[in-house]
């Protein structure tokens, strides 16, 4: 009997150290609806955690932190496609060129086609970065920032025309 009590307890403990753990971590992913799983390829960018969610046929093949917008108005929310990729585009606000390391989109560009309040702009994009230590933060104009590495990466899986679903 004494033996049976100690074993509750040990799993009681268990149960609060590891289970909570386990929720946050799923709390941590974001579910693809069903209407978007039919899709070859789907992005969900999360602006609450700042995460890009990268499916394809239907299921999480990678996750990544991301930068997002100085203030939530910043980076836009819908339903977008990724309608051009470029490798070193150009910084063209401060005359900046492409494969230039001060350049802030860093070396992948994935332009994305986002129409607000019926204009459509081709401003906003999901790319690298010059400054590593600013993924994860609120600190962009409104693109989406990754690590240099993994905008390679993505950018060699992702297939022009992808929906870009971003959301908070």
């Amino acid at each position: 009997m004494r033996g049976m009590r100690f074993y509750r307890y040990i799993v009681t403990l268990l149960c609060l150290f590891f289970i909570p753990f386990g929720l946050v971590a799923h709390a941590e992913t974001v579910q693809l609806a069903k209407k978007y799983a039919k899709y070859e390829q789907f992005i969900i960018i999360d602006k609450s955690m700042n995460k890009l969610f990268f499916y394809e046929g239907g299921k999480l093949s990678k996750s990544f932190r991301v930068a997002s917008g100085r203030k939530p108005s910043y980076t836009p929310e819908g339903l977008f496609a990724i309608h051009e990729k470029v490798k070193n585009r150009p910084y063209y606000k401060e005359k900046i060129k492409g494969g230039d390391p001060r350049n802030p989109l860093g070396d992948r560009w994935l332009g994305l086609e986002v129409t607000r309040n019926g204009k459509t702009s081709y401003a906003y994009g999901i790319h690298g970065n010059n400054n590593e230590k600013s993924i994860g933060k609120y600190v962009s104009n409104g693109c989406i920032r990754l690590h240099n590495k993994e905008i390679r990466w993505l950018y060699d899986q992702i297939k022009t025309g992808t929906l870009v679903l971003i959301q908070k």
